[in-house]
C-alpha cells in the first residue's frame, strides 16, 4: 500500500486539496468518486490523469467508484466550456456507457475484495426525481449568491449561461450527496476545473446531512509548447483503437518533447520514482536515443492496448524511419499498415489489370494514373538509378515482371527515393 497524497504529491498530480482529507485517508479505507463525461463512446488520453488518479487510489487501499454521468450528459457542465454542448437521446447515452465502462476496466480492479472498483451510473438516482422534489430537497440548500460565484458560471454570463447548465453544480453537487449517503463516498476527485462544482457538493453534504466531505483535485495538463495535450493535427487522441490505431497512439506519446516526457511519465505510469529517476538520467547521457519517450510510449501503449499492439507499432515506426524489410512489412496488420501510410498518395488499380499489366514500368506509371511517375521513360530512369522500391524490395529491371506478393492480399506499397511512399490498391 502507498501514501496515496504522497504518491500524487511526487508525481506532480495535486492541485488543490480540502483541508482534512489527507487526515481522513489516513484514518480509513475511503471511497472516492470521479466523474466521467458520457458524450462519447470511448474515453480519451485527457481522460487518463483521472483514471491514473483512480488507479492510485485503489493501490494505497482506497476503493474507487468511477461514475459514468447518464444523467448529467443530458444536461451539460459548462466548466470550461465557450458554449452550450448539443444534448444525446438516452440510447447513444446508453451505448457509450457500455463503451466507457469497458475501458475503464482495463485499468482498475474490479474483484479485490472490500476496495473492489466500481462503476455508478447517476440517471439510476435521477430517472424518478421529480423536478418539484429537486428543487425543493436540493435547491433549497445552496444559494444562488454562491452559485453565481463559482468561476464555470462567471466565465459564461457574458455570452450567456441557459438555466439547463446553470443548474448543472447542484446536480454534481447531488452526486456526491446520494454516493456519500448510500455508498459512504466521503471524497470526490477530479480535475482542478471541476473544483466548484466538487465544492458545492461537499456544501450539499453539510446543510443537508450535517456531514464531512473533501475535495482533492489534479493540475490540468498542460505541453511545454503551449499546444493542447491530447491534440494532434488529426484530432483528439482516443482510447478506442478504432479511432485512435495503436501506431498512432504510440507515436504520440513517442513524439512528446523531452520536458513532456519527463511530466508524463510521472502522472501516466506506474513507475516508481527511483526507476523514473532511473531512465531519466540515462536520457540525459544520451538525450538522441529518446529514452524516456520510448519508456513511455511502451508502457502506456500496452496497458491501453496489449503487448502485441506495442510490438507492432514499433515493427510500423522503424519500417516508415529506419530499415526494414520486405517481411517486416508484410507482418503490419492491415489496420497498422494503413494508420502507418495515412495520408500518402493512394491510387487503385483492378486485379484484372494488375495481372494483365506487361512490366513494373508500366505499373508505376499509365496503369496507376501517372500518380508516382508521370511517364514511362521516368520510371525506367529511376528504376535504372536504383531509386524505386516495391514493399521495401529494390527493383532493378525496367522490365521486372509484375509477380510481387500483395501485402493483406489487396496492397502493394511503392518507395520512390528515400521519402516518397504510394500505396496501390488492388481492387
Amino acid at each position: 500500500m502507498t501514501d496515496f497524497v504522497a504518491e500524487l504529491k511526487w508525481r506532480g498530480m495535486i492541485h488543490d486539496i480540502m483541508p482534512g482529507a489527507e487526515d481522513q485517508l489516513k484514518k480509513e479505507m475511503t471511497s472516492a468518486y470521479i466523474g466521467f463525461d458520457p458524450t462519447a463512446d470511448s474515453l480519451h488520453i485527457g481522460n487518463l490523469v483521472q483514471i491514473m488518479t483512480l488507479v492510485h487510489f485503489q493501490k494505497a487501499g482506497h476503493k474507487p467508484y468511477a461514475l459514468v454521468g447518464g444523467a448529467t450528459g443530458m444536461v451539460g457542465d459548462p466548466s470550461g466550456k465557450s458554449a452550450e454542448r448539443n444534448l444525446l437521446s438516452e440510447d447513444i447515452l446508453n451505448h457509450n456507457l457500455a463503451c466507457v465502462k469497458a475501458q475503464l476496466e482495463k485499468f482498475l480492479d474490479f474483484d479485490s475484495g472490500e476496495n473492489s472498483a466500481e462503476v455508478v451510473n447517476n440517471y439510476d438516482w435521477f430517472k424518478d426525481f421529480k423536478f418539484l422534489d429537486f428543487i425543493r430537497d436540493v435547491g433549497k440548500h445552496i444559494t444562488i449568491n454562491y452559485m453565481m460565484s463559482k468561476d464555470s458560471v462567471k466565465n459564461r454570463l457574458e455570452g450567456g449561461l441557459s438555466f439547463t447548465e446553470f443548474s448543472y453544480q447542484l446536480v454534481q453537487g447531488y452526486d456526491f450527496y446520494w454516493l456519500y449517503s448510500n455508498k459512504n463516498c466521503k471524497l470526490q476527485l477530479g480535475g482542478s476545473d471541476q473544483w466548484g462544482n466538487i465544492v458545492t457538493g461537499t456544501e450539499l453534504i453539510r446543510r443537508k446531512a450535517q456531514g464531512e466531505a473533501y475535495a482533492i483535485t489534479t493540475p490540468l495538463i498542460k505541453k511545454a509548447d503551449g499546444t493542447k495535450f491530447g491534440k494532434t493535427e488529426e484530432g483528439t487522441v482516443w482510447l478506442d483503437r478504432e479511432k485512435t490505431s495503436p501506431y498512432k497512439f504510440y507515436q504520440y506519446w513517442l513524439n512528446a518533447s523531452d520536458e513532456d516526457a519527463a511530466n508524463f511519465i510521472r502522472i501516466f505510469t506506474l513507475f516508481d520514482q527511483e526507476h523514473i529517476e532511473a531512465i531519466e538520467k540515462e536520457h540525459a547521457e544520451a538525450p538522441h536515443l529518446r529514452k524516456l519517450q520510448q519508456a513511455l510510449a511502451k508502457d502506456i501503449t500496452v496497458r491501453v492496448h496489449s503487448e502485441e499492439d506495442y510490438e507492432m507499432a514499433v515493427k510500423a515506426s522503424e519500417i516508415l524511419f529506419g530499415k526494414s524489410t520486405t517481411e517486416d512489412l508484410a507482418s503490419l496488420n492491415e489496420q497498422t499498415l494503413l494508420s502507418v501510410f495515412e495520408g500518402v498518395p493512394q491510387t487503385e488499380i483492378s486485379r484484372e489489370a494488375f495481372q494483365q499489366t506487361a512490366n513494373v514500368t508500366d505499373l508505376l506509371s499509365e496503369n496507376t494514373n501517372g500518380i508516382i511517375f508521370a511517364s514511362k521513360g521516368e520510371a525506367r530512369k529511376m528504376i535504372k538509378g536504383g531509386g524505386v522500391s516495391i514493399n521495401k524490395a529494390k527493383v532493378n529491371d525496367p522490365n521486372d515482371a509484375v509477380n510481387f506478393e500483395l501485402l493483406q492480399g489487396k496492397y502493394l506499397l511503392a518507395q520512390k527515393g528515400k521519402k516518397n511512399y504510394y500505396l496501390i490498391h488492388v481492387v
